[in-house]
């Protein structure tokens, strides 16, 4: 097939080079590479955390495991029967050149939220938290509810 034959059935053919030419440029392609790595993994494994929940017979231990993390990226909120821990964590890059010139400077944040319901209404006064070694514990009494005798009406 010749190449004036081949034209005239493309039309859009120089576009379409035009095109092609566009989205392998550097900046477009980069951005097309991260948009690609975001969609295969929107919420990495880094954004969550792991919360176990022990039940002793006076009280209930919430401990979570957040290693690189300080005490003060940490927020816990009580409302209601429900806890709720909230890490706030950054992370800064930043590239130099040889002549320690900042070329590149990368700056995220990410919010990790988790909220845990318990049985009963929480007396927030009486909670405590310890963070020790990347060791978060949430220490919660059980309240005592009154116990209702059932009359027998027979």
């Amino acid at each position: 097939m010749s190449e004036s034959k081949k034209g005239k059935n493309e039309p859009f053919g120089d576009v379409m080079k035009s095109m092609n030419h566009f989205f392998q440029e550097k900046p477009v392609r980069g951005f097309l590479q991260s948009m690609d790595e975001f969609f295969k993994n929107p919420f990495p494994s880094t954004s969550t955390f792991q919360v176990n929940v022990n039940e002793t017979s006076d009280e209930h231990v919430i401990s979570a495991e957040l290693p690189g993390i300080n005490r003060e990226q940490i927020q816990i909120d009580i409302l209601d029967n429900y806890v709720t821990i909230t890490v706030l964590s950054t992370e800064s890059i930043t590239e130099e050149d040889e002549k320690q010139k900042t070329i590149k400077k990368q700056q995220s944040m990410r919010k990790s939220i988790r909220s845990i319901p318990l049985p009963q209404p929480i007396d927030e006064n009486k909670v405590k938290a310890s963070y020790k070694n990347g060791l978060l514990q949430i220490r919660i009494p059980k309240q005592k509810g009154k116990q209702i005798t059932i009359e027998n009406l027979d």
